[in-house]
């Protein structure tokens, strides 16, 4: 398999999305990818990040694994398929639900390790659960409800 990040495979028309699209030139341009079974992407907070002194703001962590899960989704489904991330039909996820889950405030100042296991996977559906760490302690938890876009709503549909 290729060593591209998910989302550097999406469509054009499918790369603007401000946590993870690589045409948002001032958006968290987030990359995942596969490890073994599960995914990993690798964030740097910036220090305007932050919530209060020293510490990640909460919403930021919550995008990170709202777009690794829907990330994660779209390449399971593919690896499913027994296809690569970018061949056609193009294979994009968006969130029907997310749970985050906070378990001890997250350091501002190093990397953020996430990491995605997949928990469902279907033709139309995916549930991914997804941690946040920083300095090797899980900092936050979630679970990503991710659904198929419609073919209607895909590139170049009319």
């Amino acid at each position: 398999m290729p060593d591209i990040a998910f989302q550097d495979s999406y469509p054009e028309d499918y790369s603007h999305c401000y946590g993870c699209g690589r045409l948002n030139a001032h958006g968290l341009q987030l990359k995942s990818y596969w490890d073994g079974d599960e995914t990993q992407a690798v964030f740097q907070p910036q220090p305007w990040h932050t919530a209060v002194p020293g510490f990640v703001y909460g919403g930021l962590i919550a995008s990170l694994i709202d777009c690794h899960g829907t990330a994660t989704a779209a390449a399971a489904a593919c690896r499913a398929e027994g296809r690569e991330m970018g061949s056609e039909p193009p294979m994009r996820f968006v969130t029907a639900a997310l749970h985050v889950d906070y378990l001890r405030p997250t350091p501002l100042g190093g990397p953020l390790t996430l990491r995605g296991r997949v928990e469902e996977i279907k033709s139309r559906k995916g549930i991914v659960a997804v941690t946040v760490s920083a300095n090797g302690n899980i900092c936050a938890q979630g679970r990503v409800v991710a659904v198929k876009l419609p073919p209607t709503m895909l590139p170049g549909a009319d």
